[in-house]
């Protein structure tokens, strides 16, 4: 596998529906990674700019949220409590005690769990919304395709809001 220089793994220019679908949802987590490396916990917990209070660090707990949602809640159909407790369903919320590596290992074992529950399924499996997601989306059920479209969609607007988080607190900029 090809990778960036700086390590992440690049998306084959040819390869078919589902690889390449694993490949961009794993360059851009690899991405949302990136933006958090080298950096001290306060400058983790720094503000984007008012009065938003999105970090990058809470954007690594959302996205082992948004995992968790979608791969076991949805696809798998299982009943499974907030990664980060039932005050935090979102996944933003801080706490002191919880830094990066604590938050990193969360998100990691989300996306091992996702992976390994979608290791045999077809693309065109479907799973399931609740009621108020349908609402949004005219369905009840959504493929394992438009799942994956959508982490991809996912990480891709956050990974951007994690650019303009990482400039603003040491001046890093990149892809």
């Amino acid at each position: 596998m090809k990778t960036t220089p700086d390590g992440r793994p690049i998306p084959p220019a040819h390869a078919d529906e589902r690889a390449m679908l694993e490949a961009w949802l794993d360059f851009h987590r690899a991405t949302l990674a990136l933006k958090c490396s080298g950096l001290k916990d306060d400058q983790l917990r720094l503000a984007a700019a008012s009065p938003s209070s999105m970090t990058l660090l809470g954007l690594v707990q959302h996205m082992a949220e948004v995992e968790r949602n979608w791969f076991q809640r949805v696809f798998a159909g299982l009943t499974v409590s907030p990664v980060f407790g039932e005050g935090n369903p979102d996944g933003f919320v801080l706490q002191p005690e919880r830094g990066l590596d604590v938050v990193t290992a969360a998100w990691q074992a989300e996306v091992a769990r996702g992976r390994q529950l979608i290791a045999d399924a077809s693309l065109d499996d479907s799973g399931h919304l609740s009621e108020q997601e349908a609402g949004h989306i005219g369905d009840r059920r959504v493929s394992l395709r438009w799942i994956m479209v959508h982490m991809i969609e996912e990480y891709a607007r956050h990974n951007g809001h994690a650019d303009l988080i990482r400039e603003q607190v040491d001046g890093v900029t990149g892809v």
